[in-house]
């Protein structure tokens, strides 16, 4: 079987898929729409809740679905995991949901929609930096910052030379200190009064951690810079 037949056969059956959500339960796109652009906390936690032994199942197919999407947020659903099924629990489910549904995104966007990608890169100013998204480390650093954009994430990767194992490893692997945080602040502020301590701890945690990786990668960069500059006058001094 050629790769070519393998893709096929993956829309073939990610439509079914799909699809078959939609016959079954013929509310669920609309729903998902709705509790997304509301960000209704309460709602998603009593539809997910109607569920019953399901919602787990229910939860992760509508992350999956939307990290598909790539521009709908997220975070209603990881914070709706939390509350519902527990930090632990909620975490784990919202990080391999994540996983699955931003690699599932790449595979569409380098097969069928590379203009797309290229228009979310170009409209955020970031056609520049492609070639950074190209290696395993750069995508587990990329995916393990909390709240950040996933369609632009999944965009850089699919227009770069990323392989396909390296991008989902690195998704897998950054995916969930990302995810952690997420669910845990969600879980933190719904019910602060409770958890208040714990949050503001978490809070200066991330901002020291993610704070002092960002300042810690600029002065790499600059000092590479620096390094160029100094061989590029060695050069020009050794041709003189």
């Amino acid at each position: 079987m050629t790769e070519t037949h393998i893709k096929i056969l993956f829309f073939v059956g990610l439509l079914a898929v799909l699809g078959g959500i939609h016959i079954v339960l013929p509310d669920f796109y609309r729903t998902v729409w709705d509790l997304s652009m509301s960000g209704n906390m309460e709602g998603t936690i009593e539809y997910l809740r109607s569920f019953g032994v399901w919602a787990i199942a229910v939860s992760m197919v509508i992350d999956i679905v939307i990290n598909i999407v790539g521009f709908l947020p997220s975070i209603f659903i990881s914070t709706a995991n939390g509350v519902l099924f527990g930090i632990g629990t909620g975490t784990i489910v919202s990080w391999l949901a994540e996983t699955i549904g931003v690699i599932i995104s790449f595979f569409f966007m380098r097969t069928l929609f590379r203009h797309k990608a290229r228009q979310i890169i170009e409209k955020s100013r970031m056609l520049s930096k492609l070639d950074e998204y190209s290696t395993l480390k750069a995508m587990i650093i990329a995916r393990a910052v909390p709240y950040s954009p996933n369609g632009l994430v999944t965009a850089l990767g699919a227009l770069s030379h990323i392989s396909y194992r390296d991008y989902a490893v690195g998704c897998l692997i950054g995916k969930l200190p990302s995810v952690a945080v997420e669910v845990v602040v969600g879980h933190d502020l719904v019910m602060l009064e409770d958890n208040s301590m714990r949050l503001t701890i978490l809070v200066i945690v991330v901002a020291v951690v993610y704070g002092g990786l960002w300042y810690w990668n600029r002065r790499r960069k600059a000092k590479k810079v620096l390094n160029k500059i100094k061989e590029d006058l060695n050069d020009e001094k050794g041709r003189s």
